[in-house]
């Protein structure tokens, strides 16, 4: 007799966290650098940075568009599951929406996380937030699933076609043949890196996305390190390779953060800020790429990856890596306690 399918009746969305406003920004950097060896002089340059937009994350805004998007694709299409939010970070926490999935009767849920990557930060500490938090509810707290990585499903790759191919479109049309396609994700500490498929899921992306658009000549670069110098991370860094490339000659610049789900502050502030500064200095012209946001084939391919689970549905990918699992495999992005 075939298993007995798994019941699930609620989507969770889990996300980092940000704050939205001045007076949250430093205790929700606590919150970030808890049990981190992070020097006090760079929490509070982070805070500064904040500060700049108010001490508002747009982080936050774009998790409550998306949950609304979500729960009227379901409301529509079906299957009609109630969508919550809980972050790693900041309010709402994990526990306290946890608390109130088990409130409303919520058994067993599965979870979309805002990366579309394979990664220690990205995935397994998570999964280990999920099941933190769950602890702190007890034995009522509903049992949470990942919905699998979708760094390669059509329902993401193609709005990022369509979010570059519009960037180039503000490229001077004498010049638009001759402009780079830069890349960007979050950096990793390289032994981080190394036990995840991170940077070859990254890569993947990036041909899947520069593939229709003929633009064989790309790169991918890192952006937001934030460890201490003396550790590698994963280069080259988007400052640096702005130099590099404006040492070649390159006149234009489309940088494309594909490794962001939508424009929060890393984006706004490391590409539109810091990095459009660096390029102005080397007289490059820089364009930056919008992410996938809501966009509404973005959304589609949640409720793809629901049906997946609930009712056996097609599973889609693009390119050579074929899909990722729906559990992950026993040490999968696993790192030491002093690197995490």
């Amino acid at each position: 007799m075939p298993p007995m399918p798994v019941r699930h009746d609620a989507i969770l969305l889990v996300s980092f966290g940000g704050p939205e406003g001045i007076d949250d920004v430093l205790p929700f950097l606590a919150n970030v650098v808890r049990g981190k060896d992070v020097p006090e002089e760079r929490v509070r340059a982070v805070a500064r940075n904040y500060a700049q937009f108010g001490g508002k994350s747009p982080l936050p805004e774009q998790c409550r568009a998306l949950v609304a998007a979500i729960s009227r694709e379901l409301e529509r299409h079906g299957p009609r599951l109630p969508v919550y939010w809980g972050n790693r970070n900041w309010h709402p926490f994990l526990a306290d929406t946890l608390r109130r999935m088990a409130e409303d009767g919520v058994t067993r849920a599965l979870a979309l996380f805002t990366s579309a990557y394979g990664s220690y930060p990205g995935c397994r500490q998570y999964l280990e937030d999920v099941e933190r938090a769950r602890l702190e509810v007890g034995a009522r707290a509903p049992q949470v699933d990942k919905l699998r990585a979708f760094y390669n499903h059509p329902g993401f790759v193609e709005p990022l076609v369509e979010r570059v191919a519009e960037a180039f479109e503000q490229v001077p049309e004498a010049r638009r043949a001759d402009a780079r396609l830069v890349f960007t994700a979050h950096s990793l500490p390289l032994a981080m890196a190394a036990r995840s498929d991170y940077a070859a899921e990254l890569r993947e992306t990036a041909a899947l996305v520069a593939g229709p658009l003929g633009r064989a000549r790309h790169s991918l670069a890192y952006q937001s390190r934030s460890g201490p110098p003396g550790q590698p991370w994963l280069e080259p860094d988007i400052l640096e390779h702005l130099t590099a490339l404006a040492a070649e000659g390159a006149r234009d610049v489309v940088v494309a953060p594909i490794g962001f789900l939508s424009d929060h502050m890393e984006v706004v502030y490391d590409l539109d800020v810091l990095a459009r500064a660096r390029a102005r200095e080397l007289g490059l012209e820089m364009v930056r790429a919008a992410t996938v946001g809501t966009d509404p084939r973005f959304v589609a391919m949640v409720r793809e990856l629901v049906l997946e689970r609930v009712a056996d549905g097609p599973r889609r990918s693009l390119g050579s890596r074929g899909l990722a699992p729906d559990v992950c495999p026993p040490g999968c992005c696993l790192v030491a306690r002093s690197e995490a």
